[in-house]
């Protein structure tokens, strides 16, 4: 997995070093709210390990799920992903032909432009690496990152129950001279 920069931000693998921040982020309702067809925050460090080490398991050219640092002080923020989206069905979950663009962020982070700065570079990311096309999904509620997902240019399908056994809102952009 390739590291990307942007103006403030470095999106980079996970260290093992990264365990105590993820535990902090996904233990927190505020965040997980959102997360999931049954959000749940987690309960221990030993999670948060397993966690980190799904993470460093992806080994592919375009998908990744990347720590989201600031480049003056490598503090981390957050979380961007770019991978297969599950298709809604019987458990578990297989991968659907779409890849979708998910962040998530530290609420002290948030309101800072963080989550479209690290959104923008991994979708010119895919596009650049040949995907046509990336969706993204949220809770119907979340407005927040559909505000994100409307600031990329991704444009609003409506609700679907295509993935994750949920309904979603769903939105989609195409690659720049893509015929979608």
């Amino acid at each position: 997995m390739k590291n990307i920069t942007t103006e403030r931000l470095t999106l980079r693998a996970w260290q093992e070093t990264d365990v105590d921040f993820v535990y902090d982020l996904y233990s927190r309702w505020v965040v997980q709210r959102f997360i999931g067809a049954e959000p749940a925050v987690m309960g221990s460090r030993a999670e948060a390990e397993e966690r980190v080490a799904r993470f460093q398991s992806i080994d592919h050219p375009v998908h990744g799920i990347w720590a989201v640092a600031r480049s003056s002080d490598g503090l981390v923020v957050g979380t961007l992903l770019l991978k297969p989206i599950p298709a809604s069905g019987e458990e578990p979950l297989e991968p659907s032909d779409d890849v979708e663009i998910g962040w998530h962020f530290h609420p002290d982070h948030w309101g800072n432009g963080y989550a479209g700065e690290a959104a923008a570079a991994v979708l010119e990311h895919a596009f650049s690496s040949g995907l046509s096309q990336v969706v993204a999904v949220t809770n119907p509620a979340n407005e927040a990152s559909q505000t994100v997902c409307r600031r990329l240019g991704m444009a609003h399908q409506g609700p679907t129950d295509l993935y994750y056994n949920a309904t979603c809102e769903l939105f989609t952009i195409a690659s720049p001279g893509s015929s979608n």
